[in-house]
């Protein structure tokens, strides 16, 4: 069973990246917070690293949101205790950027350097620029959280379909379902291979081999797992991150839009027990998280880490730490 290691915005670069493709796997290398120069950059470390093995390059797909200033009025009225907390200006808060979409400089990136996969999260760009990536010969994979959004995903041409269960860590891949219809892994996986032809990857709270063998008997055509390398040595996450990873806090994860507007599931911290989990006052993904960036390098400044994304996924607690290819074996059974 191929293990493909899943791409973590803001928790690794290259390293993993590199190290999951020396050990076997298909490693994964986020671009969303990434320039365009250092995308280039990162990418070109793979190849020399890894030569002709797979790996893949994953964008977000999302439509950049327009608010009003109602909208940003009562977001930052919610955050206004905390902005005062920590000194911070509503000025000092940036309107736009944060995490990119798929876009023409991307793709520029995309036909220079001819990654082998390359993979979207928040649905598919455009036509234009789908096509011109299918075009370089890149597979394309894309993220379904319910059968609706991969048939959408089957009739665009996708090569691959990941099917992101309700127990994965970090964001949710919705773009055409509401939280309401998100389903487990194990039922979303055979209801989306019944309903397409494609290849399917299933993805969420796979972490030992024991979940990855489960996953193989239901007809996946490969696994992709996140919380598991989230404890590689190769990761980069913080301490505080890895030890709440291996803690009791771990067995009860939750998902929540306080940290960038999108759905995303992860530890509670108390600034999510103080506004609630879901917030309709919070702005949309991923404009939140411009104000939660500053929380953060605040907060953590002072050894505190509420505004720490612990982004984990439900079974995150069979996961261990090790190097991803310590990590790579106890998947596949091997340690």
């Amino acid at each position: 069973m191929q293990i493909i290691q899943a791409p973590m915005a803001g928790a690794q670069d290259k390293r993993l990246t590199i190290a999951v493709c020396q050990a076997g796997g298909i490693g994964s290398l986020p671009a969303a917070l990434l320039s365009t120069e250092k995308l280039s950059e990162q990418i070109k470390q793979i190849q020399q690293a890894v030569g002709d093995a797979l790996f893949n390059v994953n964008f977000f797909a999302h439509h950049p949101p327009q608010v009003s200033i109602l909208q940003e009025q009562e977001w930052f009225n919610l955050l206004k205790p905390y902005l005062e907390q920590y000194h911070i200006s509503i000025d000092d808060i940036p309107k736009s950027g944060g995490r990119n979409p798929f876009d023409e400089e991307a793709l520029a990136v995309i036909q220079a350097l001819k990654p082998p996969i390359v993979s979207f999260h928040f649905g598919l760009p455009n036509d234009d620029l789908l096509q011109a990536v299918k075009a370089t010969g890149a597979k394309i994979w894309s993220s379904a959280t319910t059968v609706k959004e991969a048939r959408y995903l089957a009739s665009k041409g996708v090569d691959a379909i990941i099917a992101q269960g309700l127990e994965a860590g970090g964001h949710r891949g919705m773009f055409l379902s509401p939280l309401a219809e998100q389903m487990g892994t194990f039922a979303l996986l055979p209801n989306i291979i019944k309903a397409v032809k494609c290849p399917v990857i299933a993805a969420g709270g796979i972490s030992d081999r024991q979940t990855v063998r489960v996953a193989e008997q239901l007809g996946a055509s490969a696994v992709q797992v996140g919380t598991a390398f989230l404890l590689a040595e190769e990761a980069n996450i913080t301490v505080h991150h890895r030890d709440a990873l291996q803690s009791e806090a771990a067995e009860h994860t939750v998902i929540t839009n306080l940290f960038t507007g999108g759905y995303a599931r992860g530890i509670c911290t108390q600034f999510m027990q103080e506004n609630g989990l879901v917030n309709d006052k919070v702005l949309p993904f991923p404009l939140a998280g411009n104000a939660i960036k500053i929380l953060k390098e605040k907060a953590e400044k002072e050894g505190k880490f509420d505004f720490s994304s612990l982004w984990a996924g439900q079974n995150a607690r069979l996961a261990k730490v090790g190097t991803a290819a310590d990590i790579m074996k106890r998947l596949q059974g091997e340690k």
